[in-house]
């Protein structure tokens, strides 16, 4: 079907291509018929580089994508990653867009396309659920809460997984 690049949570907290919630994406994108990726960010794992707070890191997404570009392409992230992938999307026009636990407290989002898909924890004490409201409320976007669920989506990445697939253009 094409390509889904997946952007990780933010890097100097813990966040790796290996996190379960990119994973899920991960997994859902490829059971989807995409071919995925999910590199690190600058300065995780292996890679070099230091945190560029957004800035490299959106280029560094962008870079890739270049890399690998096809015609169909998706963009989906996690907290940080999720509000990168919403600034690369003003530029690039993805055939879709998944925002998880989007981070809008760290770095924020610009208004996204319709049809994106916004999922959100209900007790997400990472980045409030209210916040997320006042940035999807004047953009009319809807946000699939997640009842019961944290920012990291525990014993909930099956919803996750099934909303992917459930909301598949």
């Amino acid at each position: 079907r094409g390509v889904a690049l997946i952007a990780h949570r933010h890097p100097l907290l813990g966040g790796t291509l290996d996190n379960k919630v990119v994973q899920t994406l991960a997994r859902a994108f490829v059971e989807l018929g995409y071919e995925t990726w999910r590199p690190n960010f600058r300065g995780v794992g292996q890679t070099e580089g230091v945190h560029d707070e957004g800035r490299g890191e959106l280029e560094d997404l962008a870079a890739v994508l270049s890399h690998i570009r096809k015609e169909k392409f998706v963009l989906a992230g996690f907290s940080f990653g999720a509000s990168l992938v919403a600034k690369l999307a003003e530029k690039q026009q993805p055939e879709w867009l998944v925002l998880i636990g989007v981070g809008i407290t760290r770095i924020m989002a610009p208004a996204v396309p319709q049809g994106t898909l916004v999922i959100h924890g209900e007790n997400d004490d990472t980045v409030p659920l209210a916040a997320v409201m006042d940035w999807a409320r004047p953009q009319e976007l809807p946000v699939v809460v997640v009842p019961g669920a944290d920012h990291f989506f525990h014993r909930k990445l099956h919803i996750l997984k099934a909303l992917v697939h459930q909301n598949w253009k």
